[in-house]
């Protein structure tokens, strides 16, 4: 077992770097749509409950894994896999799918950076513009924006986990929840801002159905960067005397108040600005608000508070989005980055350099299949349909693979690893874990009814995606 392995500083370090991982677009739009358009505050409920008895065991699990390992997710299902093949699979599959998973959250981010760079100098007007956002990818000049983002990511990487993913948490995340906090209180004051809380928490339980409940339960894992491997490479950076549950806890409380405090700006901003929305009209896709919708609303806002003005808030707007997405790129390159210096005993920045090169010629394939380069735009089909580069990276890895690898997670605790074990490991740092009923929980959930919800979910996402069926 390694014994330079770096290790986090304190709780509240883990804690900002974990829930940096977790805190990303999706929570800022994606989640406050999805729950307007699938019950309010009944989607909310049902998404809290995922989050405590079926995510939080899993996020324990990983967490409990890679502190006992010390070792990223590859290493780790090797060594305490015994070597068999088969784990070596999990673990190769918890290390290359946050790596595919970086090359489409590369993309996006680098989209935010060039919308925050067009809001700041002024540009607001042009990126609201009908089909801005079309032409906007569908130009090289995305390259300079990679560019930035490339090298503030690995700035922040090459520190390695105290002196840069840690101390950027420190700093980034309460920097994100001061913005966030700033813009609900401007929303809030706004004129009929009312309406759209009134969408977003009032409960309206005959929405509920299937596959809104599959939804809910899509939402809290990729949100919680679950089956990433992120959670074990963090689990990795624990001391022995670390509290991994309490700090486990407060990972999952913080992402889901910060997707809930998300709902208190994005849908008052929406019927404050047009009254006569109807909720069922709204994209739940993030990339589609984000930067096609919002830029109207901002636009639209200069009526009343002045170009200006208008043009301040749609900056500090699009730097929360870059926040939050550079938060959770960071988490998800630091995993492929962390195996590569482990397999191949070679230094941090080395393996950066690596990363970074591989990383930044796979974005630029992704990007230009918006309509770049044709062959990568007419890539393949399934389901009926032309999909891209992008697409299929998407589809495969985000979509995909995710229930996959928490079920394999299940699995390896279940018949390999065993969950006295686990228990045994979760116990270190809270002597009072060990009798109590959470563990109980624990141990039976990712032993029964966890790995099959995760099957299910992972059969007919594939259905769906790749056959155009559907189990429900």
């Amino acid at each position: 077992m390694a014994t330079s392995r770096e290790h986090f500083s304190s709780k509240l370090g883990f804690i900002l770097a974990a829930a940096g991982s977790a805190v990303g677009i999706g929570n800022l739009v994606g989640f406050p749509v999805a729950a307007t358009k699938n019950g309010g505050g009944a989607f909310l409920i049902i998404y809290a409950a995922f989050v405590v008895f079926i995510c939080l065991p899993l996020m324990l699990a990983e967490m409990g894994l890679g502190r006992r390992a010390q070792h990223s997710p590859y290493k780790a299902y090797s060594e305490l896999g015994a070597g068999l093949k088969r784990w070596r699979l999990a673990g190769w599959l918890a290390t290359i799918t946050p790596f595919m998973i970086a090359t489409f959250y590369m993309v996006i981010t680098v989209w935010i950076f060039g919308y925050l760079f067009q809001s700041v100098t002024g540009n607001l007007a042009t990126i609201s513009a009908d089909g801005y956002f079309s032409d906007f990818i569908k130009n090289y000049n995305f390259i300079w924006y990679l560019i930035a983002v490339t090298l503030v990511v690995n700035v922040i990487l090459v520190g390695g986990v105290r002196q840069g993913i840690e101390r950027a948490s420190k700093i980034l995340m309460p920097a994100l929840f001061i913005m966030l906090l700033l813009l609900v209180g401007f929303v809030l004051s706004l004129d009929n801002a009312l309406a759209g809380l009134k969408f977003y928490l009032v409960p309206d339980f005959s929405k509920i159905t299937g596959s809104v409940i599959n939804g809910a339960l899509a939402q809290a894992f990729f949100s919680l960067s679950l089956g990433m491997g992120i959670l074990i490479t963090y689990g990795s950076y624990f001391r022995r005397s670390d509290d991994i549950v309490t700090s486990g806890k407060l990972v999952a409380l913080t992402d889901t108040a910060v997707a809930f405090t998300a709902g208190l700006m994005t849908l008052p901003a929406i019927f404050a600005i047009y009254p006569e929305t109807n909720p069922e009209s709204l994209s739940e896709s993030s990339v589609s608000m984000i930067f096609s919708f919002f830029p109207k609303i901002f636009l639209e806002l200069s009526v009343s508070i002045g170009y200006v003005a208008a043009s301040i808030a749609a900056s500090v707007f699009f730097l929360l989005a870059f926040v939050a997405a550079i938060t959770s790129l960071v988490s998800i390159i630091e995993v492929p980055t962390s195996s590569l210096m482990e397999k191949r005993q070679m230094s941090r920045k080395r393996a950066l350099a690596i990363m970074a090169s591989l990383l930044t010629l796979l974005t630029v394939v992704a990007a230009t299949s918006f309509g770049l380069i044709p062959i990568f735009t007419e890539f393949t089909s399934y389901a009926g349909s032309s999909k891209s580069v992008f697409d299929v990276i998407y589809d495969v890895f985000y979509d995909t693979i995710l229930p996959l690898n928490g079920l394999l997670l299940c699995l390896f605790v279940r018949y390999r690893w065993r969950r006295s074990q686990l228990t045994a490991e979760l116990s270190e740092g809270n002597s009072d874990y060990t009798n109590s009923w959470f563990a109980r929980y624990i141990n039976f959930s990712i032993g029964t009814f966890i790995p099959v919800i995760l099957a299910l979910v992972f059969a007919n996402t594939v259905l769906t995606k790749f056959f155009g069926m559907s189990l429900v």
